[in-house]
C-alpha cells in the first residue's frame, strides 16, 4: 500500500438499466476508496466500440487514495460486480464500467493493468469528464496535457446531460 495518497481519476460509464442511478451509486462507492475531491458533470455519448447498443452516460470522479493501483482496480471490479456487470461480450453493453483513467505520476504497463488508460488520449467521452475534475492532468511519461489531446479530437458526440455534480446526490 502506498505510504501517501495518489491523485486519481476514475471514469464511470453505463448504458443498461437506470444509468444515472447506477452512476450516482458508483460515484458514492468510489468515495469509499479514498478522499473524493470532485465529481464531473454527467454526459451522454454514443458507443465507440463493440456491437450495436444503447448510448452511454459517462462521468468521472477524482479522489486521493492510499490504495495501490492493483488494489484500486480490484475494488473497482468488485463495485462493477455488485452493480450486475457481466463480461460476456467485449465492449458490449454494461450496467457499469469503471476505469482507472489516470493516477498522477504513475505510468504502469502490466498484465491486466495499464495506467494511464491506454486509449484515454483518443476518447472524448473519457477526456471531457476527466478534464472537468483534473484540468491540468498530463501523461506521466511524456508530460503531454490531456487538454491538448482533447483539442485535437471531435467531441461533438459528448452531450452534457447534467452540469455539475448534483446528479450524483441520491435526492437530486
Amino acid at each position: 500500500m502506498p505510504s501517501q495518497q495518489t491523485d486519481s481519476v476514475v471514469g464511470l460509464g453505463a448504458n443498461l438499466g437506470d444509468r444515472r442511478a447506477t452512476l450516482a451509486w458508483a460515484a458514492r462507492e468510489c468515495g469509499r476508496l479514498g478522499d473524493l475531491s470532485a465529481i464531473s458533470s454527467l454526459y451522454e455519448t454514443l458507443p465507440v466500440d463493440g456491437p450495436e447498443q444503447p448510448d452511454f452516460l459517462n462521468a468521472a470522479v477524482r479522489l486521493l487514495t492510499n490504495l495501490a493501483p492493483n488494489a484500486l482496480l480490484a475494488r473497482l471490479l468488485e463495485i462493477e460486480r455488485l452493480a450486475g456487470r457481466e463480461r460476456s461480450t467485449r465492449w458490449g453493453p454494461r450496467t457499469l464500467d469503471l476505469d482507472i483513467l489516470w493516477m498522477g505520476q504513475l505510468d504502469i504497463t502490466a498484465p491486466g493493468l495499464v495506467i494511464p488508460h491506454p486509449r484515454l488520449a483518443c476518447r472524448p467521452f473519457a477526456l471531457v469528464p476527466l478534464l472537468e475534475v483534473a484540468p491540468r492532468a498530463a501523461h506521466p511519461r511524456t508530460g503531454a496535457l490531456y487538454s491538448d489531446a482533447l483539442a485535437g479530437l471531435d467531441a461533438r458526440g459528448v452531450r452534457l446531460v447534467h452540469a455539475g455534480s448534483r446528479w450524483a446526490n441520491a435526492d437530486a
